[in-house]
């Protein structure tokens, strides 16, 4: 079925224009380093010559976007010194005066804008089952889902970042292959790579999809690729397009002789397996295993000391397993590419078109984060933004979707841990949680969640209260503070691993879903 009509479409500027009034509330909240980070990189860009942007150091936050980020920052800093010239002055570290503060909040608002029309052209994608109901339609309910996502709001409207403006870029390149326009949505991809690296992840999904499914025309009688299909010409766009983009981006210090130093600051190696606070993934639970077996060792005499506790020091660095064998950066690049083969090979072998490839990408995502290697926990939204499109399209995955959208989400929590903040962030989530449970609920007739996954999202909020209220009244609060971070990490490292195996086991079965409302 069609997507709705323009005339049905009233609703949607005022879902835009009410997110955009509540994220305005938002901009003397507090703001985390990140705030800093960002400034440092509009002086960088503005007041020093390219050939010096990957090699200042003054500040500790150095620029470590790839060059077309940069020069998003150097275009912003344009605009920034009509509000306080002091925040482009490289020396003034820390520096947030109230005009700094309005720029960089209006700043991420304001390119919130692509995030905006890329829910459009996404909410246009998906098939809209027949309701005089505009409120229960998925178009209305992804719109929802998308725009008001808890988990955007917080970390970029409050800890500050402009995760909008990228995923829309990505969200806007995915409704491009879903609309069948696979060269535009080739090229946001591309950009979206050379704005942020992070996005190398999902590229397996991006070259295997359109590889076999754009530039293969032609399959076999049972399905497998006819390779007589191949279109040169479609491969050489492609290629074109990719290629194109890179030598914008990374040209000018490649003539500089600038690639390696730009490189090394890409992937920095050298921060750690985890982040201070532990990304619920594979290896919070196998540093919680390792410090088990530290403890159960000291007891019974198999180790004469117990070991320092470097993981739970709150420092980014490396460090070394205190039982367990520790892992290196090459150990959880293979793990994340043998984790991400079986998907791709499904989109290769068994093509099921965009929404296939759309599967692939949450999978992608997934995989990097429950196995890369200094993975922060908002890397979650990576998955959970397409996902948002699953949701209303099968039941299967709005099922997942709701057990890894309240699970990751809640793990942000740490992110905003000042006590103003306390409030929006515990009545954000649960309006968001309760709306998406409830208009899922309503859209496919019935309550998705079993017995034990309602019972895990209700430990979520015993959880809560255990860290916040009930820990910091116990003797061990002094000598043991990370323990209510490290339940966190381990609780909802159980929620989004279960999430993951859900949704990876979806991918691997043989024959479509026929749930309704009808697939992409």
């Amino acid at each position: 079925m069609a997507a709705p009509t323009a005339d049905s479409w009233s609703w949607f500027p005022a879902l835009a224009l009410g997110v955009s009034f509540l994220k305005c509330l938002m901009i003397n909240s507090y703001h985390s380093t990140d705030f800093e980070v960002h400034r440092n990189w509009l002086a960088i860009t503005h007041s020093l010559p390219v050939s010096k942007w990957y090699h200042e150091n003054t500040s500790e936050w150095t620029l470590d976007y790839p060059p077309l980020f940069a020069w998003f920052e150097y275009g912003l800093s344009h605009v920034a010194q009509h509000f306080d010239k002091e925040m482009l002055v490289v020396q003034n570290l820390g520096y947030a005066s109230p005009a700094t503060v309005l720029f960089q909040r209006l700043s991420v608002i304001v390119t919130d804008v692509v995030f905006i029309f890329a829910v459009r052209e996404c909410c246009r994608s998906v098939r809209d089952k027949s309701s005089k109901d505009q409120l229960g339609r998925p178009s209305f309910i992804l719109a929802v889902l998308l725009l008001w996502n808890y988990g955007l709001l917080i970390v970029d409207h409050i800890h500050f970042q402009y995760n909008g403006f990228l995923c829309g870029i990505l969200l806007l390149s995915v409704a491009r292959h879903l609309q069948g326009r696979h060269l535009e949505g080739a090229l946001l991809f591309a950009v979206l790579l050379n704005l942020k690296h992070i996005y190398l992840y999902i590229a397996p999904a991006y070259g295997i999809f359109l590889l076999r499914s754009y530039c293969f025309t032609k399959d076999n009688t049972y399905g497998s690729v006819r390779w007589s299909s191949l279109s040169l010409f479609r491969l050489i766009a492609l290629g074109s397009i990719v290629i194109s983009v890179c030598a914008l981006s990374f040209g000018p210090f490649i003539v500089m002789g600038q690639l390696p130093q730009v490189l090394s600051r890409l992937f920095p190696f050298k921060r750690g397996l985890c982040h201070a606070y532990w990304a619920p993934n594979i290896w919070a639970l196998y540093n919680v295993v390792d410090k088990a077996l530290s403890v159960l060792g000291l007891r019974l005499r198999l180790l004469e000391k117990l070991p320092t506790a470097s993981m739970t020091g709150g420092l980014v660095q490396e460090f070394q397993h205190s039982v367990l064998p520790s892992v290196s950066p090459s150990v959880t690049l293979i793990c994340t590419l043998v984790s991400i083969l079986p998907a791709v090979l499904s989109v290769w072998c068994r093509p099921r078109g965009a929404r296939g490839f759309l599967r692939c990408l949450v999978i992608c995502a997934l995989c990097s984060f429950m196995f890369g290697w200094h993975v922060h926990e908002k890397a979650i939204l990576m998955a959970i933004l397409p996902l948002s499109i699953l949701a209303v399209e099968s039941k299967e995955d709005a099922r997942i979707f709701l057990m890894l959208a309240t699970t990751g989400h809640y793990s942000l929590f740490p992110l905003l841990f000042t006590e103003a903040e306390t409030p929006s962030k515990i009545l954000l989530l649960l309006l968001f949680t309760l709306y998406s449970i409830t208009s899922l609920n309503n859209l496919y007739r019935g309550f998705m969640l079993n017995t034990p996954e309602v019972i895990y999202l209700l430990g979520l909020i015993a959880l809560e209260i255990t860290c916040e209220v009930v820990y910091p009244l116990l003797p061990w609060k002094r000598t043991l503070p990370f323990v209510p971070l490290m339940m966190k990490s381990v609780y909802c490292s159980l929620g989004v691993s279960y999430s993951f195996i859900r949704l990876y086991l979806s991918i691997l079965r043989s024959a479509d879903r026929t749930d309704k409302p009808k697939q992409l």
